[in-house]
Order: C-alpha cells, then sequence, then structure tokens
C-alpha cells in the first residue's frame, strides 16, 4: 500500500504539537512556522535591513560565482546539485545561471519543507530558465537524508544556505552533518552557510526588527494551529521575545503569554494551561566561528576545504568533503 507524504506530514504536526505543548517548557518546532503566510513573511524579513544573512550570502555567492562553480564542476560525468531548505532559490540562482551559461552538465534538486515555495520555484525557475534540468521535492532534511545515497552514479553537492544549521542545536547538527557525510562519496562536496558571532545588538536587531515582521512570523505557527488543529490560540495575548547569548552564540526565540489562560485545541481533544508569562520556545539560531564550525566538522566526519566570507566577516560558507 502506497503511504501518502501529506498524511505522514499532517500526522507528524499533530504529533510535535501535542509533544510541544504538553512539555515543560513549553516548544514549539520552527519548521511549522512555513506556511503559505509563513513563507511570505519570512520574505519580507529577508528583506529587512536589519536582516544581514540573505544580503551578506548573496554577496558571497554573487562574487565568487566562477569560483563555486568550478569546484562544484566534474567536466566528465557531470553532477547532481541538491539543496536542502531551497526557499526561493535567490542566492542559487546566481550560480545555476552561470552553470547553465557555461554548459555544465548537471540537473538540480531543491528540497523543501514548504510545498508552497517549491511549487514557486519549480515556477520561477521554468519561466527564468527554462532549459534546466529541475527535480524538485517537498520533504525534511532528515526525512531526505537516506535517498541521498542513491545519488551515486555521478558527483554530488549538497547545498545548505541560509544558516538553516543554525536551526538545530549542535548534538543534533553532529547528527546531520554525519550523516550528509554518509551520504557523499570522496569525489563529492558540501556547501553549507554559517553565520558568525559578531556584536550581539546585530543579532539581536536581526531577529526583533521594530516594524514587528519577526513576531509575526513567529506567530504564524499559532495562527497555523488555530486553523489546522481547530484551536482558540489568541494571538494578541503572546508577545513575542528574542535574546542572545553571545558566550554559546545562541539567539533563541520565544512566544510569551502576557495574561494566564486556557486554550483548546480541538484537533487534539487537549486544553492547555498557560500561566502569566509562561514562555513557548519557538527557534533558535545558532551562531558560529572558525574554531566551532571545525569541531563541528570533526566530529562528523567532514574535511573543510576552503571558507568564503562576505566583506564584513558576519557570515561564511564552508565547503566540505568526506574526511
Amino acid at each position: 500500500m502506497k503511504i501518502n507524504p501529506q498524511t505522514v506530514r499532517n500526522s507528524a504536526f499533530k504529533r510535535d504539537i501535542l509533544g510541544g505543548l504538553t512539555a515543560f517548557p513549553k516548544h514549539l518546532p520552527s519548521k511549522y512556522i512555513y506556511d503559505k503566510k509563513g513563507d511570505k513573511l519570512f520574505q519580507e524579513i529577508m528583506a529587512m535591513p536589519e536582516y544581514y544573512l540573505t544580503g551578506c550570502e548573496f554577496s558571497i555567492i554573487s562574487n565568487n560565482t566562477e569560483t563555486i562553480g568550478e569546484l562544484f564542476r566534474d567536466r566528465e560525468n557531470g553532477l547532481d546539485l541538491i539543496e536542502l531548505g531551497a526557499g526561493d532559490g535567490k542566492k542559487t540562482k546566481l550560480l545555476l545561471k552561470y552553470m547553465a551559461d557555461n554548459k555544465f552538465n548537471f540537473v538540480y534538486k531543491p528540497i523543501d519543507i514548504s510545498e508552497n515555495a517549491i511549487e514557486m520555484l519549480t515556477e520561477n525557475l521554468a519561466a527564468e530558465m527554462p532549459t534546466l534540468s529541475v527535480d524538485a521535492e517537498v520533504g525534511e532534511y532528515f526525512e531526505v537524508l537516506e535517498r541521498l545515497k542513491s545519488f551515486d552514479k555521478r558527483k554530488k553537492v549538497i547545498m545548505v544556505l541560509g544558516s538553516n544549521i543554525g536551526n538545530i542545536r549542535h548534538p543534533n547538527a553532529i547528527d546531520f552533518l554525519s550523516k550528509l557525510k554518509d551520504a557523499l562519496r570522496p569525489e563529492d562536496l558540501l556547501f553549507m552557510g554559517f553565520d558568525q558571532k559578531k556584536d550581539p545588538q546585530i543579532v539581536l536587531d536581526a531577529y526583533n526588527d521594530k516594524t514587528g515582521i519577526t513576531a509575526a512570523f513567529n506567530k504564524n505557527i499559532l495562527k497555523r494551529i488555530n486553523r489546522e488543529l481547530d484551536a482558540n490560540f489568541d494571538i494578541d495575548k503572546f508577545k513575542h521575545w528574542e535574546s542572545y547569548n553571545p558566550e554559546t552564540g545562541t539567539a533563541k526565540s520565544f512566544l510569551v503569554a502576557i495574561e494566564a489562560m486556557e486554550v483548546l485545541i480541538s484537533g487534539l481533544d487537549l486544553k492547555i494551561h498557560f500561566d502569566q508569562w509562561e514562555t513557548i520556545h519557538v527557534e533558535i539560531s545558532q551562531k558560529y566561528d572558525d574554531k566551532t564550525v571545525a569541531w563541528l566538522a570533526q566530529e562528523s566526519g567532514l574535511e573543510i576545504i576552503t571558507s568564503l566570507f562576505d566583506d564584513k566577516e558576519y557570515y561564511k560558507n564552508y565547503i566540505f568533503k568526506k574526511a
């Protein structure tokens, strides 16, 4: 019997919401912020002047397109370019255009948890680069890791941009990187973005804009629970709060209940009590330095080939191979 992926995702959503809101302290996976509305809000976040990450990585790729592309190239057999968390593909399109213009033999495989993001990216690429070979997929990182091993007929390059690695804690990051390493052959590459430690105020401003876009983005997870699980969260009774620990490089986003309340989630047959000022942890955004990235690589069985950075060194893209 064929299993419907949408049914599996719906079941995982229910399980994760139930587990997170009955835990102490309460938490929700940030991946569930991304629906059609969440995707739109994240586009707005990336356009904010405070949110330096997108601009820094865009400048790295635009200033080093040929260098990166030629590292990726395999003139004999071609390659598979696999991107985890592809999003809108704005930065990747720089590489795709270079590779297409220079007659690379390759297939681009974007993977994202957001079905909306994948549909939009596929449509845009078909319009902008109609000759490009695209094999898109909706899925989570950990879902697809095992399947990546099947791409073993020619060189593959796995890309993880946007410092998406920062959304998981170090032990999980090592697990994730180890699984990526297991999917790599000696000639394969991993190209990954890591946001760097910097002035703590710059980090705080990036996740706590005065216009309230980030607050609306994080609160979108409550709106999604209301809609998909028939809940009655009063969104206005939750305050977005950001913290940053410069010692560990950990930025955390919380939703804070401004008064005591009961929330009914009919789709889970569940009633949740919130004390005043009780929190829901919704997002982590880890920041790094070279020592930390080198440690993660060593623990994961990876070797750093090189790194590229923007002019302020706010952000770095590292290229790894299997050690």
